[in-house]
């Protein structure tokens, strides 16, 4: 027996889980498909961010600097600790506590809000029905009046380097590990491969980063991602850039890899190996061929600027289609569409939707950089304010980093706002807010911040592209 809904979502990652509230909350009856087995074997809401991705490394992050303070910050503030203990298991067991309860906290959410969560691999049907196959081997269909493709993203495999149990492991298997490698290799200095090597390098382990790229961080402003590679060196993480890797080999006690730079072929030598290269659309087996459902290259699903597909009542949003991969966009887009169904207006502004690295210091960011606007003959100005300036920073001994305003030369409006920062995930909101709003410069710089704050950097950076800041000199324009 057919069941009928007013939506069925396929997929409860962070796009597909918030846009079946979001419907169920506008009176849509509403299921969420998913196939998710969690760590544990049962299965579980929330995707590869709560499961396998943003949370859990992010939990990790701050765990290893935890640890990493607890070590080596207190001496300037007079603070001894001694010899401090590590137990990585039960490190790896508070992550997954944070995992149970928030994934928990979904189910929570889908019971107020009356919807259905069928366990299983959705497939699109023609005519908008949904085969659901469990993992018994049983099937049933589902029939909808809209259906919202949410499936999310996995992984990037490269031939050169083949998974093998938890020596050869993606960013999943690098957030399971209870022992702490001496030798770490990381495929990728890319956000993951960062964020990884952050978290292994402050437990202890020697990591290389080999990055395809000759420019580091190249989605990132120049300024800041030259100024942070040289930071993250000074800590350990060794980041070879221009480094291809060829081939590696598993023996019984090492990874042997090959990669090749300009300076010619080369050998490396770790224990273990992760493969951090990115992301791709996870749509394999999506929509059955009858569908004829719309792909863009790299498997992206084919969607209007109201995540619309090419067949009428079917939806694609969060990593499935274009934009970046990350999970707040995915969200938006599954709020906005699910009031697209229920007849409401509703936009994403993908010009503000801010990107963060979790390293430390922090590396946020919202709009275009200094390179792309030049690039696009835009004319800008920007103010840079340096956290060496910042009493707040020198206070918590975080004066690594800046903040940088790029503001449109005519208009004064803000472009682009980037922070090199120690919670600079949360101060980028400040920034998103103000290009929300269209503001200027001149409007960050005539509010009042709070002092002695980090925010204070924000409004200093805006202050000097009117070369007025007032806690460093300003220099005239080059």
């Amino acid at each position: 027996m057919t069941k009928n809904y007013d939506v069925v979502v396929i997929g409860a990652g962070p796009a597909g889980y918030v846009g079946a509230i979001r419907c169920a909350q506008l009176g849509l009856k509403t299921a969420c498909v998913d196939e998710w087995i969690g760590k544990h074997g049962a299965p579980a809401l929330g995707g590869t961010c709560l499961n396998a991705g943003c949370i859990p490394s992010k939990a990790l992050l701050e765990s290893s600097e935890f640890f990493e303070r607890i070590r080596h910050g207190g001496e300037a503030h007079g603070i001894v600790a001694g010899d401090v203990g590590l137990d990585v298991g039960a490190m790896i067991d508070h992550k997954d506590k944070i995992v149970r309860e928030l994934t928990g906290g979904i189910e929570t959410l889908f019971k107020a809000n009356g919807i259905e969560w069928i366990q299983g691999h959705g497939q699109l049907l023609p005519d908008r029905q949904v085969r659901v196959s469990v993992p018994d081997g049983g099937e049933q269909t589902l029939s909808a009046d809209n259906v919202i493709l949410a499936t999310g993203s996995a992984p990037v495999a490269i031939d050169a380097a083949p998974l093998e149990g938890n020596r050869i492991v993606d960013s999943a298997g690098a957030l399971n590990w209870t022992e702490v490698p001496q030798r770490l290799g990381i495929i990728g200095a890319g956000v993951i491969g960062l964020e990884l090597g952050s978290v292994w390098r402050r437990l202890g382990s020697e990591v290389t980063l080999l990055e395809a790229q000759d420019v580091f961080l190249s989605m990132a402003d120049q300024q800041l991602a030259r100024t942070s590679l040289k930071l993250f060196g000074k800590q350990g993480l060794d980041i070879r850039l221009s480094a291809c890797v060829k081939s590696t080999r598993v023996t019984d006690t090492a990874v042997e890899l090959e990669y090749e730079d300009p300076q010619g072929t080369h050998a490396l030598s770790v224990d273990r190996l992760i493969v951090a290269v990115g992301r791709r659309p996870y749509t394999e087996g999506i929509a059955s061929p009858e569908t004829s459902l719309l792909y863009d290259e790299g498997s992206f699903i084919h969607v209007d600027e109201n995540c619309s597909t090419n067949l009428p009542g079917v939806y694609a949003v969060g990593d499935v289609v274009r934009g970046p991969m990350l999970a707040h966009k995915g969200s938006e887009e599954g709020i906005a569409v699910a009031e697209r169904i229920a007849g409401q207006s509703s936009t994403v502004n993908y010009e503000t939707i801010p990107s963060v690295i979790y390293t430390h210091p922090e590396i946020a960011w919202v709009g275009k950089t200094e390179e792309a606007l030049k690039k696009a003959g835009v004319a800008c100005r920007s103010g840079v304010f340096p956290l060496t300036a910042s009493g707040r920073a020198r206070a918590m001994q975080q004066t690594e980093g800046m903040v940088k305003v790029l503001s449109e030369a005519d208009t004064d409006e803000v472009l682009g706002v980037h922070i090199l920062s120690a919670h600079a995930s949360e101060l980028i909101g400040q920034a998103v807010i103000a290009m929300e709003f269209e503001s200027s410069s001149e409007d960050i710089a005539r509010t009042v911040f709070a002092h002695p704050t980090l925010s204070e950097a924000l409004h200093e950076a805006a202050l000097y592209v009117d070369r007025r800041a007032i806690h460093i000199v300003n220099k005239k324009p080059s």
